[in-house]
């Protein structure tokens, strides 16, 4: 079961307990727990891995991840975007409780020049950066009133760079000594509606490039001596997916016809992780790694990178 999990691609805590849950029924080691709210449409779900058994079986390490989702996250209308900031700083609040007092540490991961892994460093673009200012003016100076300590740095990807983004941000904790990172990236999803349309808040850190098949040193507590809360958003989503999906959808309506029915028997047996390498066995070569997001990436990056910005400046700075 473990090894079939693992094929399927997404970044996503709900995602992965989703799937076990489909094929086992228990969750050994792991506790959920959703809510919802249905006037502003946002489900807020809690997974928390308590334990190595409960990390074994979803693939992803011990600790807290923090789902909220609404289908309204990339839409343009300001008032609701108010909402989203609002519940994203509560959830935030939970994982750093006393952020106000802390020196943050935010870094954008991901390549600027290519939209749908441009969100961390268009987050670090909008932030209220303030500790150049309190250490050549103070705290408690009437400039810098009200300001929390804020550093920020989009370390770029490798092929710009020739480091891993681990080397650049373990120099720049060593040598700014933040409290906490805040760390920013884009993510993977498992389904197609979760595309653009949900935030993950964890405790654990992040593996860059982890859901695209494409690994790199994760960015945790252990590697930065330092806790790391992340923040991801999926844009992307893995072909073999889509077609799986497609493919569920039509055996669903041949059924529904009573039209090929021995074709329909034979695979009704499969589980989602079993239809899914069917699917990736099935595609042509040049396909099977292959990654599609939405033709609107470039709105709905902008627009989500601004409430995440919005979320952590309003937490960080008592701003009038």
């Amino acid at each position: 079961m473990q090894e079939l999990l693992s094929h399927i691609r997404t970044d996503l805590a709900i995602e992965s307990a989703e799937t076990f849950s489909e094929n086992e029924n228990s969750l050994a080691g792991v506790s959920v727990h959703e809510t919802s709210d249905e006037e502003s449409h946002i489900r807020i779900t809690h997974v928390h891995i308590k334990n190595e058994k409960g990390a074994k079986q979803l693939g992803k390490p011990v600790g807290r991840y923090i789902t909220l989702e609404t289908p309204y996250l990339a839409e343009e209308d300001e008032d609701y975007h108010k909402e989203i900031t609002q519940a994203l700083m509560e959830q935030l609040q939970v994982l750093i409780p006393d952020i106000k007092s802390k020196k943050i540490l935010v870094v954008g991961i991901g390549n600027r020049e290519i939209t749908p892994d441009a969100l961390g460093p268009m987050v670090v673009d909008h932030l209220f950066i303030t500790r150049h200012l309190i250490n050549e003016y103070g705290k408690d100076s009437k400039i810098t009133k009200g300001f929390g300590i804020v550093s920020a740095i989009a370390p770029g990807v490798m092929a710009q760079t020739g480091m891993e983004g681990r080397e650049v941000i373990h120099g720049v904790v060593k040598e700014t000594r933040p409290d906490v990172a805040i760390v920013i990236d884009a993510l993977a999803a498992r389904s197609v509606s979760r595309l653009n349309t949900t935030i993950q808040l964890t405790d654990t850190g992040i593996s860059p490039g982890a859901g695209v098949g494409n690994h790199r040193h994760g960015l945790d507590e252990k590697t930065l001596g330092i806790p790391v809360i992340a923040i991801g958003i999926p844009t992307v989503i893995d072909a073999a997916t889509i077609v799986n999906d497609t493919m569920n959808s039509l055996m669903d309506v041949l059924e529904e016809h009573g039209l090929y029915k021995e074709v329909y028997e034979s695979t009704k047996s499969f589980d989602n992780q079993e239809k899914y390498l069917l699917m990736r066995e099935l595609m042509a070569p040049e396909m099977a790694n292959m990654f599609v997001t939405p033709k609107d990436i470039d709105q709905s990056i902008t627009k989500i990178s601004y409430t995440i910005s919005e979320a952590i400046n309003s937490l960080c700075h008592d701003l009038q």
